[in-house]
């Protein structure tokens, strides 16, 4: 039972003993930094049980516990709120229940219940991953594993947009100008090679665009005219049809493009349980329109085309089907999360995807409710802000993307910069020092991400998130680091998990305890809001408290009383245990040297 339950069942006790009422349940929160004590419980909401002034009411509750409960020491009221000071006692006790827990936290898998499938990346196929990406991949990847933490099964997916007018634009500019050449023949990786190619399209695109408009031609008339635009659509016609030697030219293009992605995924440290594909899902859903007209959910126009009219839902009038009975996204959309359903054991599905497809995914589930399925009531979408850069935002058909494999490849310059002008990882062989190097890189750039709230639009400047100081990645390894280089001084036994339970903590002690007795919440409370935030901020208060314990007891390594070291070296390995298992959530590695 945790400190929180045994103080909740105390002042129950307390409130039934005194006032003759029985509470369901006692709201009780960590103290103001402010004020004394450890823990406050809010009389407030008892007054609806309890008639009375509630400074006397939790006078009163006070005295009781103090009178008969060995919980506290000391207590404050201020107003409505009761503010308690633990002992040390009950402080050292809960601390041995969490470090009893080998995966303090982490709840193991329940098999029952059905999982949760968390879509994210979902690239398209004429150019590499980028900054943008980068974003998608770790939230998705993030919320994935804190959901999982909860005890969840979870399947990792994305659909890869493999087919559509973009990528035969690539495809037609590798033909006309490609002369054969490969990702080998280049030493490009793939998704690059067929990244050029689309910026080169649009290159002679404009071109021909601009000649037509010096013949007299409007802006509009030229778009529409220009010969490699109806090249490229005649293309994606073809491949439709099935035509065998477009069909091969876009196997052979999209597999050196799944190859260059597979680099970025595994140097980004995401990966995937299932895959799917647009080419074999555009054509979902087209069945499910038929079941919607006869349920009286969607209606046809005149001309053949089938609507949904959402306005009574405050929504517009959306198409699911064409005059031609072709399909549009928001069919396939509908298909797809039917199919995925079907696919695998879940009930629920998280789409991460950016904020400019907010009212795409109301009218997706809004329809997928209407049309009768249990579990979209359970569908939620991960939308998420912008990132800029310093230098403005990017366009994919200019060229002007900031690149995935590049940025990390600067995010670990950076890191190897500001840690030889720090004179940091010092002692070092120059193998440990490139991986360090790399691991902390990653690990700034990761947070600097995941800690902001997946909601606002953020500005990354890759040198601020590579700061040994402040709210950074590279601090909270940096603490992680420092803590097991502690453990390791004093030789410490992790086989010893028990800590005496007689001894006088300071408020140092307590700070850190309590902040690690907030973990488990915090992982539900995160999955919950699908906010790595949460867990990413979590992290840096602990770390932050841990110094402050860490600069302001005596030394651990030279404390006489045995005890007291063991009690102040058993806090340092939890909390680094804590750090690491909090920083994995986030998908960062921790170094056990720095």
């Amino acid at each position: 039972m945790t400190l929180f339950q045994q103080l909740e069942n105390a002042t129950k006790d307390a409130v039934k003993s005194i006032f003759s009422v029985e509470l369901e349940n006692v709201e009780i929160t960590l103290t103001r930094k402010d004020q004394n004590g450890d823990l406050t419980i809010m009389v407030f909401p008892m007054l609806r049980h309890i008639k009375g002034n509630p400074a006397v009411i939790g006078q009163q509750i006070g005295t009781h516990l103090l009178e008969n409960s060995s919980l506290i020491t000391n207590i404050e009221v201020i107003k409505g709120f009761l503010n308690v000071k633990v002992s040390s006692t009950a402080f050292l006790t809960d601390f041995n229940r969490i470090l009893s827990d080998q995966n303090y936290g982490i709840k193991e898998q329940d098999g029952k219940q059905p999982g949760v499938m968390v879509e994210y990346s979902s690239p398209n196929t004429n150019k590499p991953l980028h900054l943008g990406h980068v974003r998608n991949n770790l939230l998705g990847y993030s919320v994935a594993n804190i959901i999982k933490a909860t005890g969840r099964k979870v399947n990792k997916t994305q659909i890869i947009n493999d087919r559509g007018i973009h990528i035969c634009k690539s495809m037609l500019a590798w033909e006309r100008y490609g002369n054969g050449e490969t990702p080998e023949s280049t030493g490009l990786k793939g998704d690059k090679l067929v990244g050029n190619y689309y910026v080169k399209f649009d290159q002679e695109y404009k071109k021909e665009i601009a000649t037509l408009i010096s013949d007299g031609k409007t802006e509009d008339e030229a778009k529409k005219e220009a010969s490699s635009l109806i090249a490229a659509q005649e293309m994606l016609q073809k491949w439709e049809q099935g035509d065998a030697d477009v069909v091969a030219l876009w196997e052979k293009m999209n597999g050196w493009v799944y190859k260059g992605f597979e680099t970025t995924y595994k140097n980004l440290g995401v990966d995937f349980d299932s895959l799917y594909y647009e080419s074999n899902t555009y054509l979902l859903g087209k069945d499910v329109v038929q079941q919607g007209l006869d349920k009286g959910v969607f209606e046809k126009d005149p001309d053949g085309s089938v609507w949904i009219d959402l306005t009574e839902d405050g929504l517009d009038r959306k198409i699911v089907l064409r005059s031609d009975g072709t399909a549009v996204y928001m069919t396939q959309d509908i298909g797809t999360a039917i199919q995925r359903v079907k696919d695998h054991n879940i009930n629920s599905m998280v789409y991460t995807v950016g904020n400019e497809q907010d009212y795409h995914f109301k009218v997706l589930f809004l329809i997928l409710q209407k049309l009768g399925f249990d579990w979209a009531e359970n569908l939620y979408h991960l939308s998420y802000g912008m990132v800029e850069l310093p230098s403005g935002k990017m366009k994919s058909r200019e060229g002007t993307v900031v690149d995935a494999d590049e940025l990390m490849e600067e995010m670990t310059a950076t890191a190897k910069a500001i840690a030889q002008e720090q004179g940091k990882l010092e002692g070092l062989s120059e193998t440990e020092k490139e991986e360090l190097y790399k691991l902390i890189g990653l690990g700034a750039l990761k947070y600097f991400m995941l800690k902001v709230d997946p909601k606002r639009s953020m500005m990354f400047d890759p040198k601020e998130s590579v700061d040994f100081q402040g709210n950074t990645g590279p601090f909270i390894q940096y603490t992680h680091a420092r803590i097991k280089s502690i453990l390791h001084k004093t030789n410490f036994d992790s086989n010893q998990l028990q800590s005496a339970t007689n001894l006088e903590l300071t408020d140092k002690d307590t700070a850190v305890i309590m902040c690690l007795q907030q973990y488990p919440e915090m992982i539900q409370n995160a999955a919950d809001k699908y906010s790595p935030a949460l867990i990413a901020n979590y992290v840096y208060e602990l770390v932050k408290e841990f110094n402050s314990f860490y600069q302001n007891v005596p030394k651990i390594v030279e404390e006489e009383n045995a005890d007291l070291k063991q009690f102040r070296l058993l806090l340092c390995y939890k909390t680094s245990a804590v750090v690491k298992s909090a920083c994995a959530l986030l998908g960062i590695e921790v170094p056990e040297q720095m």
